[in-house]
């Protein structure tokens, strides 16, 4: 197996674990916050969704599918138009609501299948290839891929643990 057959799986799990956690759900739930200070589910995919997005698009000089695809105008959140969610206060984090999780999946496809596109067409020595010298040590493509699977990871878990949340709350 070469190390593009294992990213690739790996980003599929994401895509598996987003449309498992938003399936069925409606805007109530979907914008929901356990806390005042905590995230919703809506916002954990669309930031988890951004961060895939802004990386790959960066790592691979494309245009983020956000802005490429108008995804910006169809979610209408009064957010700056490169923001990512990251370090968002409580305040920013309650701009970001949808009204469906068909939104939400639509937009994780669409960078999912832009992900995939260059992820095919990488070569073992791509991996190495600098793409961030603001580190020390820099850091290089194949840390920056594993670094957005982490993240995706890390985020699609909390989204499916705040889905866990609510539904045991309406029973």
């Amino acid at each position: 197996m070469h190390a593009k057959d294992i990213l690739i799986d790996g980003f599929n799990r994401i895509q598996e674990e987003v449309h498992a956690t938003v399936a069925d759900l409606g805007p109530d739930a979907l914008n929901a916050r356990p806390t005042a200070d905590t995230n919703s589910l809506a916002w954990l995919v669309w930031h988890l969704t951004r961060v895939q997005d802004d990386h790959m698009a960066d790592a691979f000089g494309l245009d983020q599918v956000w802005l490429a695809q108008d995804w910006e105008k169809r979610f209408g959140l009064d957010l700056p138009r490169r923001d990512t969610g990251y370090g968002h206060s409580a305040a920013k984090v309650a701009k970001v609501r949808v009204d469906s999780g068909e939104l939400l999946t639509g937009y994780y496809d669409a960078v999912h299948e832009q992900s995939l596109g260059v992820l095919r067409e990488l070569a073992a020595k791509d991996l190495e290839r600098i793409v961030d010298e603001n580190w020390d040590p820099p850091v290089t493509l194949g840390v920056r891929l594993v670094s957005v699977l982490s993240d995706d990871l890390q985020h699609v878990g909390q989204a499916a643990y705040v889905r866990g949340l609510l539904q045991s709350a309406a029973s």
